[in-house]
């Protein structure tokens, strides 16, 4: 090419980024101040609007080569129009990209536990636009495939047994078919979003990422746990936020036999009334089982707003009961008895140990144990 034909194209894309540029300056420094959205526009397309118009004025620029051969210029005619394809493919994928962070941005600002709506179309959105950017991929590989003449033939004559292709591909794609689909059930049916509480495999966490084939759990502990979406279909999982962030926490205290449960209820409601993290609608202290072991179990049951306050309420409870029985009814800990049994009535160890130990009338001597005067394991109460 001549030095004019150089310094056309030179010229065609220096206009080109030049106004790119210009636009871009405009959204961030003019229309920002009444728009603060356009600053996604900026940030998205800030590579891709720039390729996108190197390669557009390169294209309006391109002369008719004549010193070059015709298969020189036809190469690198078909280089500008695969160049042509992949930068608005960018350019429109980074767009889209750029819309729906607008929308995300307006959900995100009440996106808390209790707002279910803003986090149910925020995993939506961000799902259909993960399909709708491998849909527009997809496409224009096989529209740059198609600027082959080779591919074009080949693809022309696959038609006729395009059945057979879609069961093969469908059959080799299972696996990730299924995720996508148990990916859109899951978005759309409203059983798991951004943001929810979930207990997965016995760990506890936060949904963090949904995407078309796994689920991305972060853990209280800030690992995360990566779950394949097909899984959250198949597999039985705790949601702590479906259908609200109300929960209930429990303490279970096994305690001894003498514990004052009257007691033990009086103070729990004093703490529980004064504490933050209670929501103020229902408490309760009950003994509600007794353990092979012996001990009765005291179980203080509090409503809490959600997953964050439930645990520290229930840490706080423990606590404060732990360290009040230890101060004030020492006896109710948990603790083992053993029964000693002989034919005088008391025998020495009760003596010994008059608080703890448990008497019972003497009985008739009966067996080879008890002829012997021998003294036999308690019994745990």
């Amino acid at each position: 090419m001549s030095a004019e034909q150089w310094i056309a194209i030179g010229v065609a894309v220096a206009v080109a980024l030049l106004i790119v540029a210009l636009a871009h300056w405009l959204l961030h420094r003019q229309v920002s101040r009444v728009w603060p959205h356009a600053r996604f526009i900026v940030e998205r397309s800030s590579v891709t609007a720039y390729f996108a118009a190197t390669v557009i004025g390169a294209n309006m620029a391109m002369p008719e080569i004549t010193e070059v051969g015709w298969s020189t210029y036809q190469t690198i005619q078909h280089a500008m129009r695969i160049l042509m394809i992949a930068s608005l493919t960018g350019l429109g994928v980074s767009l889209s990209h750029a819309a729906t962070d607008m929308i995300l941005d307006r959900l995100s600002a009440s996106n808390g536990d209790a707002d279910r709506r803003a986090r149910r179309l925020q995993t939506q959105l961000r799902l259909l636009r993960r399909v709708i950017t491998s849909i527009i991929v997809i496409l224009a590989i096989a529209a740059i495939l198609f600027t082959f003449d080779e591919v074009r033939a080949l693809g022309a004559g696959l038609l006729a047994s395009a059945g057979i292709i879609g069961i093969v591909a469908g059959v080799a794609a299972q696996a990730t078919l299924a995720n996508l689909f148990a990916g859109l059930q899951l978005a759309f049916s409203d059983a798991l979003r951004i943001g929810d509480v979930v207990v997965v495999k016995g760990e506890w966490g936060r949904i963090e990422e949904l995407s078309l084939v796994n689920v991305t759990v972060k853990i209280w502990d800030e690992r995360r746990l990566v779950v394949p979406v097909a899984n959250f279909t198949t597999m039985a999982f705790e949601n702590w936020t479906k259908s609200g962030t109300d929960l209930t926490t429990q303490v279970r205290l096994p305690l001894d036999w003498e514990v004052p449960v009257d007691q033990v209820r009086e103070e729990a409601g004093r703490f529980i009334a004064a504490n933050e993290h209670w929501d103020g609608r229902s408490w309760s202290c009950q003994v509600v089982d007794i353990t092979p072991t012996g001990e009765v179990v005291v179980r203080v049951v509090a409503t809490v707003a959600d997953s964050g306050a439930h645990w520290n309420l229930a840490v706080q409870i423990r606590e404060h009961l732990v360290t009040w029985l230890a101060e004030h009814h020492p006896l109710s800990l948990p603790r083992h008895r053993t029964e000693f049994i002989s034919e005088s009535g008391e025998a020495p160890y009760a003596s010994a140990f008059p608080e703890s130990a448990f008497r019972r009338p003497a009985r008739e001597p009966s067996g080879a144990g008890a002829q012997r005067g021998g003294i036999s394991d308690g019994s745990e109460n």
